[in-house]
């Protein structure tokens, strides 16, 4: 419950509220400032930026860490394009694999092409490694351009 007061609220009506089963989480303080001369210029508040796709809000909230699910998307959608295949058919494999857009939707050409400049960024990192290697002697037996 979120309470107005104009006055301070007395030991005796946080007793009663305390007997009554609530506990007291907050308290918010305001004031009225005095503006005198030229209002200040408004602070422009930061931009605010979307997480990178392969990437969600660590459990401590202070850092990012890779989300697996996106990033096994990402990681699939590196190996398509090793293949040469094109936005479209990358789109319908997703698809096929259930994969789904950060909100829930089908993959479609587009929504892959956008993330084109994401798989440049993380491909060094996620395509290192046993695994990758393994997958490599896989792919290079793909016919190119068929």
């Amino acid at each position: 419950m979120r309470e107005k007061v104009t006055i301070l609220p007395t030991s005796v009506y946080l007793s009663k509220m305390h007997d009554a089963g609530w506990s007291l989480v907050a308290l918010e303080w305001e004031r009225e400032v005095e503006i005198s001369g030229e209002p200040p210029e408004r602070e422009v508040p930061a931009a605010s930026e979307e997480i990178p796709f392969g990437l969600r809000i660590a459990a401590d909230c202070r850092h990012l860490e890779d989300d697996p699910l996106e990033i096994q998307t990402l990681k699939f959608l590196a190996e398509m394009i090793v293949q040469d295949l094109s936005f479209t058919s990358m789109a319908d494999a997703l698809n096929v694999r259930e994969y789904r857009t950060r909100d829930s939707r089908p993959w479609n050409a587009a929504a892959v092409f956008k993330l084109t400049p994401r798989i440049i960024e993380v491909a060094p990192r996620i395509l290192a490694g046993a695994e990758w290697e393994s997958r490599k002697k896989e792919l290079s037996r793909v016919t190119w351009n068929s």
